[in-house]
């Protein structure tokens, strides 16, 4: 009975210690040029990341005109596109970016509302 016990004490332990820990997220976004409409992906992107990931995040922003190569290998389509690499599962949005709310779910920052 002890035994038992023990394994439950260290599974909370460890399911404690991974919740504690802040998860670092990896995101990448793709645009096409200085359009207006890259402009306002980044800023909207940078602004909901220091909001609600300050220090957790890495964003990487790649102009498609500057790096053309990495159209094919990361399947991108339309542009702006954000795809989170980390924490899994793989994410990826499409559009202007200026539908917060979706892309915080998106993100895994909200819980989806069902």
């Amino acid at each position: 009975m002890e035994e038992k016990n023990i394994k439950n004490s260290t599974k909370a332990f460890e399911k404690a210690l991974i919740q504690s820990k802040p998860t670092h997220y990896f995101l990448h976004l793709y645009i096409s040029g200085t359009t207006l409409k890259s402009i306002r992906a980044i800023e909207i992107i940078k602004g909901i990341c220091e909001d609600y990931l300050p220090e957790r995040y890495t964003l990487e922003v790649i102009d498609i005109y500057q790096q053309p190569e990495l159209v094919k290998q990361a399947q991108i389509f339309a542009t702006p596109t954000l795809i989170k690499t980390l924490p899994l599962p793989l994410q990826r949005i499409i559009g202007d970016m200026s539908q917060t709310e979706k892309i915080m779910v998106g993100l895994d920052i909200v819980p989806k509302n069902d």
